[in-house]
């Protein structure tokens, strides 16, 4: 979509969108999505109310780019990641580590903000279809790698492996992991995420090392995916 019309934005606009957005994220996953209020959010992020409204169309809004901010870097990485050539279980190591790794990064859980009950209703519906997307891409890299590994005949044209929705929740889990115990739990876990998600199609011992080590690799810089800008916040 194309980012909103107007004056073009200042560092202080900059500064103060993203101190609204930090702190409806704290708020958001402390006391929940219906207690907080604009009041609230404006307070905790010393800006007067009005502010955000500059930025944004309410609470529904800030919501809606808090989810879009959790799914867009894994989405850009991993189109990124099935257009390069090489092997699939290294690209798919590549993504689970990465994706892993932003959902256990930051100061808040903001992976959590996924499992809100208001995120069911149609005002995330662009949401959810960018996760679908997203969700698409591990199909495609967990499909490529069962035909690499097990033969052409192990995947069936056109239709997801089942396998691809255990790699996904090993992935998500991390969420789950950091809610339950904290920062501490999920600081080294990315990785062993990204083994466990090829051990279930298959990979084991050198094989395993190997992707590890190329897919490691190919994504040596991820704070160029994760300081991606979301612009859609209307």
């Amino acid at each position: 979509m194309t980012p909103p019309s107007g004056r073009p934005r200042t560092g202080a606009d900059r500064d103060t969108r993203g101190a609204v957005l930090a702190a409806a994220a704290v708020l958001f996953s402390s006391v929940g999505y219906t207690a907080t209020s604009t009041y609230a959010i404006a307070d905790r992020a010393g800006v007067k109310q009005a502010s955000i409204y500059h930025h944004f169309r309410g609470k529904d809004a800030l919501l809606r780019t808090l989810l879009l901010e959790t799914v867009r870097p894994s989405l850009a990485l991993a189109d990124q990641l099935l257009a390069e050539p090489g092997d699939p279980a290294a690209r798919l190591w590549a993504l689970c580590d990465a994706d892993a790794r932003w959902l256990a990064d930051g100061p808040v859980n903001i992976g959590g903000l996924m499992q809100l009950p208001e995120v069911e209703g149609e005002a995330f519906g662009e949401f959810h279809e960018e996760r679908a997307a997203l969700r698409g891409r591990y199909d495609a890299l967990v499909a490529a790698v069962l035909r690499a590994v097990h033969g052409p005949d192990r995947v069936t044209t056109g239709v997801a492996p089942p396998e691809a929705t255990l790699v996904f929740g090993l992935v998500e889990s991390v969420i789950t992991a950091r809610r339950t115990g904290g920062t501490a739990a999920v600081a080294d876990l990315a990785p062993v995420v990204a083994d466990a998600a090829l051990r279930v199609l298959g990979l084991h011992g050198p094989s395993l090392g190997g992707a590890r080590t190329a897919g490691a690799a190919l994504v040596p810089g991820l704070d160029r995916w994760a300081s991606a800008p979301v612009h859609d916040v209307g």
